[in-house]
């Protein structure tokens, strides 16, 4: 039986059990069944796009949606769609990007933002012209290329891979470098999250950077404070939980970092070494070298996509979820899904009930 009629199952159990025998009652007990897995969608089937359909390149790094444009950091410059992927825009070296292997792709209003080989490319018209800047302006002279990039508002925070993190408070035009300097234990580092003036860094083997001041200073949180792996490829915070990507897991703290949960192959993930992680409410999307797994329960349980799924490839390299649907950037091309709506019979009781519970206080009113 799948989950929304084990759930009713039990709503009727406990309707009939529990003394529940009005209209009321019945729409408590049916939206405790919705919140609780009632009315999950169904799998997901994904669509691949490739260079077939116009992509820059079938290997894809990154993905972010705004503004219903599909925004593509592929091996051969930044990819966009209009379309929900049916066609693409590309621009590279040629149109004034810095290099044409871009890592990762954010934006923030009109603005884009490109992190590759050799730096960033910032436009700030929608990609029709395109200003740069050398990673070792962005953090120092060591760093090479631009693996992370996040930004909200004026303020942009780059992660680099020898120089720490890059600090722009004015859309990029000039950048300040935040890293072993300033308590970072390594100036390697893949990704960067801003909630506020905190930011969370994932390193390249000391684990996940944590400051509360923008930058200035730095905590570094470990496999000694509980993480799964030190070596972490993907942040993000939402609700003041942490969640982290490692090599050996996804780690999950509720209290800054102090302790972790961490899961695994265990607990039902796909595979242990992972690269990005995104969440949404009590929804956790985590791509990994064996294919994606999303969780609708914070974590407890997980449901695993891989290309028998429709997925590019196995490798799953960045995530994103926004309006019901599921983006996945993989080494074989950027594959979507959109989330089904929940079944006929739950949305049938449903209805039924709300309808029922519309009547009843009609009638009360009489």
């Amino acid at each position: 039986m799948n989950r929304s009629g084990t759930a009713f199952r039990r709503v009727a159990v406990a309707f009939l059990s529990s003394g529940c025998r009005t209209v009321g009652c019945l729409v408590g007990l049916l939206l405790a069944a919705v919140l609780t897995g009632a009315a999950t969608a169904g799998p997901l089937t994904f669509t691949n796009y490739t260079t077939t359909n116009g992509l820059g390149s079938n290997d894809v790094n990154s993905v972010y949606v705004s503004g219903g444009t599909i925004y593509a950091a592929t091996a051969n410059g930044l990819s966009t769609s209009t379309n929900s992927g049916t066609t693409w825009s590309n621009k590279n070296q040629a149109n004034g990007l810095i290099q044409n292997y871009q890592y990762t792709v954010y934006t923030s209003g009109s603005t884009i933002y490109a992190g590759g080989s050799g730096g960033i490319s910032i436009s700030r018209n929608n990609g029709a012209t395109w200003t740069t800047r050398s990673a070792a302006s962005v953090a120092g002279s060591e760093a090479g290329n631009v693996y992370g990039i996040y930004a909200i508002g004026n303020s942009v925070y780059a992660a680099t891979d020898d120089g720490g993190f890059g600090i722009s408070a004015n859309s990029g035009t000039t950048w300040t470098t935040s890293g072993t300097a300033n308590g970072l234990e390594t100036d390697y580092t893949y990704a960067i999250y801003a909630s506020g003036s905190t930011l969370y860094g994932a390193t390249d083997g000391s684990g996940v950077g944590i400051s509360a001041n923008g930058g200035a200073s730095w905590i570094n949180k470990t496999t000694a404070n509980g993480l799964a792996n030190d070596f972490v490829r993907g942040i993000y915070a939402l609700g003041g939980t942490i969640y982290a990507a490692t090599q050996g897991g996804l780690s999950i703290s509720s209290n800054g970092g102090t302790s972790w949960t961490n899961y695994t192959t265990a607990n039902g993930l796909v595979n242990n070494w992972t690269l990005d992680v995104y969440a949404d409410g009590s929804t956790i999307y985590v791509g990994s070298l064996g294919g994606l797994s999303i969780s609708t329960n914070g974590g407890t349980s997980w449901t695993n996509y891989t290309t028998a799924d429709g997925l590019g490839d196995d490798e799953v390299k960045g995530v994103f979820a926004v309006d019901g649907t599921v983006y996945a950037a993989t080494a074989g091309g950027l594959s979507i899904a959109a989330v089904p709506e929940p079944s006929t019979y739950c949305m049938a009781l449903a209805g039924l009930a709300f309808g029922g519970f519309s009547m009843f206080r009609r009638r009360t009113r009489a």
